[in-house]
């Protein structure tokens, strides 16, 4: 399958830019064209992410750097097994850890999906930055989510950043500034990761 990445790479840039304090670059693969799993624009995506982590120290206790294809595979045999659509899981994992294992946000959530230590645990997960148990965790929590709320995507999402319970206090995405940047910017890379315009 034919995907177009470039709009959603440089979206990623500038959050690792953001996030790690480096710069973007405008094409981190040049004219490569091969987009298939740990090749081209999607391997270098990861492999700057990954990168900017290792340069600013990441984790005292962390994994091993991922390869692009392992991510990959995570994702596929995840989607494949929650019936979760491959891309929504690249859309999630791109704007929650920027596809680093290792990463932990400032309230505590924890690895490749951003995972809460209380959520995490719910879901059986012991640990957070074990990827195979974080994709698992994560793409169970989605599937959830989306049951949840009737298959309502931009809710799912929603309640994946601010929980379930606001999304359902405010009957959709909270009025949290972060929540709606959050819902949009996923809304987004999921677009770009289904190859559409």
């Amino acid at each position: 399958m034919s995907m177009d990445f470039e709009s959603d790479i440089l979206r990623v840039q500038s959050r690792i830019a953001e996030i790690f304090g480096v710069p973007a670059e405008a094409d981190p693969a040049g004219s490569a064209g091969n987009l298939g799993p740990g090749h081209g624009r999607f391997s270098a995506m990861v492999n700057q992410a990954l990168a900017g982590n290792a340069a600013t120290g990441g984790q005292e206790t962390a994994q091993a750097a991922l390869p692009p294809e392992h991510i990959e595979q995570l994702v596929q045999s995840n989607a494949s097994a929650w019936q979760v659509d491959p891309a929504l899981v690249r859309a999630i994992m791109a704007n929650e850890s920027a596809f680093d294992p290792n990463a932990t946000s400032k309230v505590g959530a924890q690895g490749l999906m951003q995972l809460m230590p209380e959520t995490a645990a719910s879901l059986g997960v012991t640990n957070s930055y074990d990827p195979e148990q974080n994709v698992w965790g994560g793409t169970r929590y989605l599937r959830s989510l989306l049951d949840r709320f009737g298959g309502d995507l931009t809710k799912a999402v929603a309640a994946y950043n601010a929980g379930p319970g606001a999304v359902e206090k405010y009957g959709g995405v909270p009025p949290y500034s972060e929540t709606q940047a959050y819902v949009k910017n996923v809304l987004d890379s999921y677009q770009q990761y289904k190859g559409q315009p």
